[in-house]
């Protein structure tokens, strides 16, 4: 990738995580509940990046149906958000009986997401990374590579827009409280096992690429989630500023 363009795809992802520090998802927290909160971020975090990097080694690399062997390639190279959405989640519902995390899912945290997720697709179009397939049709546009393509970025971009929107909504709505990151996974889960289709990517397994069965893993989490926290109470956390 050429350093000028890296640097633009570095920017928007960088401007993505300013987000969900600037709105402070545990502001509404005390420091109590924001240590706990934190400690778990770290956790998800770490599983994030393993899945982010485990979701291109078989997406790209096609490993294990293929030798692979440039690992420092990979560790320079992407990063998958579906691999990232689906270890964090993971590794954070599993965490939490372990930390005894006494808190319920932070819906200020889904509403944010979205938003980050979208300016790092934006990086990845100025980028020319996450391309879609080369078309001439009403709503293909020439990219960085100088081909007319599915701006598969772009489309995906305007629908993690939309669905932070949507989140909103629900929010405010008081709706599925404690259950919209669960949604999340779910419909971003769709969304991605149908664009995968306008995207270049190897579909090599049984006909789907590596990130349409994680999306598919990622509808399933997600679904266990909305149906197992159904009708739960959500516990209100004591205001920020309470004792250590």
């Amino acid at each position: 990738m050429r350093p000028d363009l890296q640097l633009a795809y570095s920017g928007m992802v960088l401007l993505g995580l300013i987000l969900l520090l600037v709105f402070r998802p545990a502001g509404h927290y005390g420091s109590v509940e924001r240590k706990q909160y934190w400690r778990l971020q770290f956790i998800t975090l770490f599983a994030a990046l393993i899945g982010a990097k485990f979701a291109v080694l078989m997406g790209d690399g096609r490993w294990p149906l293929v030798p692979f062997h440039d690992w420092i390639g990979l560790l320079l190279s992407g990063r998958s958000i579906v691999g990232a959405l689906l270890f964090g989640f993971l590794a954070a519902e599993a965490a939490k009986p372990l930390l005894r995390y006494p808190l319920p899912p932070n819906d200020r945290f889904a509403l944010l997401l979205p938003f980050s997720i979208a300016t790092g697709r934006m990086g990845c179009w100025m980028a020319g990374c996450c391309v879609g397939i080369e078309s001439d049709g009403p709503i293909a546009l020439v990219g960085v590579d100088g081909v007319s393509r599915i701006p598969a970025p772009l489309i995906e971009m305007a629908f993690h827009l939309a669905c932070g929107v949507l989140l909103i909504v629900l929010f405010r709505a008081r709706s599925l409280q404690g259950r919209l990151f669960a949604l999340y996974l779910v419909v971003y889960g769709a969304f991605r096992i149908v664009s995968e289709y306008w995207r270049v990517t190897p579909k090599d397994f049984g006909g789907w690429s590596a990130y349409q069965w994680m999306a598919l893993a990622m509808i399933l989490a997600g679904g266990v989630a909305l149906y197992a926290r159904r009708g739960s109470g959500i516990i209100a956390a004591r205001p920020a500023g309470g004792t250590a």
